[in-house]
């Protein structure tokens, strides 16, 4: 009876084992084609809490992230050291880069990049943030001209927000741009992490200068800084007035900015410039409009034109007042004086998700946080500011979000009104699917997601590693007397001109 089922026996394994054969083939297709919803392969890990409030995120980093922080072990020097010291930093540099030269193709070109991140004492960083922690409630404490001090850090927290995703432990980081290394040999760059803004507008003014000489000293103390005279460490001085009393003394490192002012107002000629330093976007004032706020808003935004805030301004800024008397009494603009506090945050955020267009002029510094307002808004912005720098514009273009209007224009009679009224509906309808897409790119956050602000520094950065180590070899061999700065300015003048006719224009 065994000797008749052999047959159909081996004819099922057969079958059986052409169904496997044929299902693995199918499965080594699929596994080649491209991904059906890129959304997820972007972004594995969705289900995590995304927070964007500085001060909300702050409060979970203190009281909850940074005490469990493991006590990693790196080689950051405490104090002075001498030239025996330099030199043997400066071999092992030698050694891995070597190493990595002959080994990796891409080197130095490529990511992720490796970031050294200095173990500061707390009196530069930890200190400083629970000093802002303990006070931020206290909303009487304003600037000379009126601004709270509290909302202005917030502002220009990058240092935070940057500093916060390179010590976090690496299972509960999301970039794929950096990596933190804890042996200096093994950094393209350096990261410093003192809190320059927090120390300037919340410590007494000596003090905060008295502060400032020791971070100076601490960081030009550092073997790494003393052998390339800093041009591979980074510096957050992200409001203009912040660390202002020394920097003439770091003027080699990369600076993280919020514009670059080349009148010479807020920085010295030589100090900064685009091919070392690098531009970052304030923390937006107002709430994301996601996309569910964008199609219900998108169809009923009735205001041609908005702004609120400020009306008289120095320096660049006074274009301001000129303006305001251009457009003040047009029946579909508002022109407004803004107001601090939440009543002025939900007046301008109500303004800007009722407006096609968000005018963004040039205040004291060429640069201003409404600009990113107004791009989590879904309002285009009209920039009116001859001297601005754009964060990451390597990366965006900010031609297909934004129009950018010369002060000489804008200010002629009726031409600015014209030059808006003139953009027909398709223009507007494709820059505004545009902001919702360049959104992601301005929002600061915890975990710092891909493609967010704290990502596109680390892809610009890769870009500045080859030239930096140019210069700071180019430094080290230098002899005395010789030609050591270049004797041509060969960058060229910013200066705005209006957007040239868009496309469907009347």
């Amino acid at each position: 009876m065994a000797g008749k089922h052999t047959p159909r026996s081996k004819s099922r394994i057969l079958l059986l084992s052409l169904s496997l054969l044929g299902f693995s083939v199918l499965f080594f297709l699929f596994s080649l084609s491209p991904l059906r919803n890129p959304t997820h392969s972007q972004f594995p890990n969705t289900n995590i809490h995304v927070e964007t409030s500085f001060v909300s995120s702050l409060e979970d980093f203190l009281t909850h992230k940074a005490p469990r922080f493991p006590n990693i072990r790196d080689d950051t020097v405490g104090g002075a050291v001498g030239e025996e010291e330099v030199r043997k930093l400066d071999d092992r540099i030698y050694d891995s880069e070597m190493d990595r030269l002959y080994r990796d193709p891409y080197y130095p070109v490529g990511l992720p990049l490796k970031v050294y991140v200095y173990n500061m004492p707390s009196k530069f960083t930890y200190d400083l943030l629970w000093l802002f922690r303990n006070t931020y409630k206290e909303t009487s404490n304003l600037t000379s001209n009126g601004s709270p001090v509290h909302r202005l850090i917030e502002q220009h927290s990058i240092d935070y927000w940057l500093w916060a995703d390179l010590i976090a432990p690496e299972s509960e980081r999301l970039l794929k741009s950096v990596v933190r290394v804890h042996r200096q040999e093994e950094a393209d760059l350096f990261y410093i992490p003192f809190f320059t803004t927090i120390s300037f507008f919340l410590m007494e003014k000596q003090q905060c200068k008295a502060l400032y000489r020791e971070a100076l000293k601490w960081m030009t103390d550092q073997p790494a800084w003393k052998r390339s005279g800093g041009r591979d460490h980074i510096l957050p001085v992200h409001h203009p007035w912040s660390f202002k009393s020394v920097r003439r003394y770091v003027k080699n490192a990369i600076w993280l900015l919020p514009d670059m002012d080349s009148t010479g107002n807020w920085y010295k000629p030589g100090q900064v410039y685009l091919e070392k330093d690098l531009i970052l976007p304030y923390v937006a004032n107002l709430d994301l409009c996601d996309a569910k706020c964008l199609s219900e808003t998108n169809p009923k935004r009735s205001t041609l034109l908005f702004f609120r805030g400020r009306l008289k301004r120095n320096a660049g800024g006074k274009i301001r007042s000129k303006l305001v008397g251009e457009l003040t009494g047009v029946d579909d603009v508002i022109i407004e004086e803004g107001t601090a506090g939440e009543g002025g945050k939900a007046a301008a955020q109500s303004g800007m998700r009722k407006s096609l267009f968000c005018m963004s002029p040039a205040g004291d510094t060429p640069s201003s946080a409404r600009l990113f307002d107004a791009i989590v808004s879904g309002c285009i912005p009209v920039i009116i500011s001859d001297e601005l720098e754009l964060p990451f514009e390597g990366l965006l273009d900010y031609r297909k979000i934004a129009l950018f209007v010369s002060s000489s224009d804008a200010v002629k009679p009726r031409w600015l009104l014209n030059f808006l009224r003139g953009i027909r509906p398709a223009v507007i309808k494709e820059m505004q699917q545009n902001l919702a897409k360049y959104s992601r790119h301005f929002l600061y956050s915890s975990p710092a997601q891909p493609l967010g602000p704290e990502d596109l520094v680390w892809r610009m950065m890769a870009g500045k590693v080859v030239n930096i180590k140019l210069h700071s070899r180019r430094s080290q061999r230098l002899v005395e007397g010789s030609r050591s700065l270049c004797t041509c300015e060969c960058r060229v003048t910013n200066a705005t001109k209006t957007s040239p006719a868009l496309p469907g224009l009347s």
